[in-house]
């Protein structure tokens, strides 16, 4: 059953997926810079559900990988999240989910795939960050969870016992990720093996975003896909968006990005969306959460020229 509202915000204050400290602070800060608003001023109809509690994790694990920081607490946030991201996705309308860090996207984006594959339609995946995420449990050298969500999600082995069963795998040949820059070495021999669309910043320099997203967008358009798209704030230049744990230099501009954003909308595939990484405590007078929102903004239809 559907409802008449067209974006759902839920605030989900993960932060146990790295060790720097703040990005539990991110759903308020994303509120506090009119989020809200700015969507709709858009002539949006949105609801906010607050923010997702903190769930109990299960019996301590035990894990041959002794760096894993907070394993039990990831994987009962992942369970937590990924059935109220199923839940929404029925609801209509499109699910805004605010991190928190990226770890959350294994729960969001496993929810929407259970609810994709109900529905009979494939999910696709477009990954917005300067690190993969493809790290498994065993792979992982510094043991941060918000390394290893794609992993998780297209069924590499080593989680099952750990992490929340997952209702189907998402395939390899769904997931583009744009912006890649930092690459461990066990990562970058998974990926050489993967299907998955890759466009790196030097792919960037090179050959610009324009025409191979558009092709992306198209094998979504054709497969009558939904898309979820998934933004770290480490995508972004520091030098505009400074309020993340994991900088990373050679990020895409604002004009890029803004680009990316106006590109998805002309699409009319968005399904979902996941504000990670932002973490307030490293930002400068708010200017990385302020951008977050015109992003999304220009995501939902706001052209850049309209902006205030």
């Amino acid at each position: 059953m559907s409802t008449s509202f067209d974006c759902h915000l839920l605030g989900l204050p993960l932060h146990q997926g790295a060790r720097k400290r703040g990005t539990i602070m991110g759903p308020e800060a994303l509120r506090t810079a009119g989020l809200e608003s700015a969507l709709e001023d858009l002539g949006l109809r949105c609801r906010d559900w607050g923010n997702l509690d903190q769930p109990q994790p299960g019996q301590a694990s035990r894990h041959e990988n002794p760096t894993l920081y907070c394993l039990d607490e990831v994987a009962a946030w992942t369970a937590a999240i990924a059935s109220k991201a199923e839940a929404l996705a029925n609801e209509g309308g499109v699910p805004v989910f605010m991190g928190g860090d990226h770890a959350l996207s294994a729960g969001s984006v496993a929810g929407m795939q259970a609810a994709a594959v109900k529905a009979g339609k494939p999910l696709f995946v477009l990954w917005l960050d300067a690190h993969s995420d493809f790290h498994t449990l065993a792979t992982t050298a510094s043991g941060n969870l918000h390394g290893t969500p794609l992993a998780y999600l297209t069924g590499k082995p080593g989680f099952d016992g750990y992490f929340p069963p997952l209702h189907s795998p998402l395939p390899l040949e769904q997931i583009g990720i744009l912006g890649l820059r930092s690459v461990d070495r066990d990562e970058r021999q998974a990926l050489a093996r993967t299907d998955m669309w890759i466009h790196d910043m030097r792919a960037i320099d090179e050959h610009g975003l324009v025409r191979p997203l558009k092709a992306f967008l198209e094998r979504v358009a054709r497969a009558g896909g939904w898309l979820h798209v998934s933004l770290d704030v480490d995508f972004l230049e520091p030098a505009i968006a400074p309020a993340v744990g994991t900088t990373v230099p050679g990020g895409a501009t604002q004009r890029e990005a803004h680009l990316v954003m106006e590109l998805i909308h002309e699409s009319g595939l968005l399904r979902a969306l996941d504000l990670v990484e932002l973490n307030p405590f490293l930002d400068h007078a708010g200017m990385t959460a302020r951008l977050l929102v015109d992003l999304t903004a220009s995501l939902f239809g706001r052209r850049i020229t309209d902006a205030a």
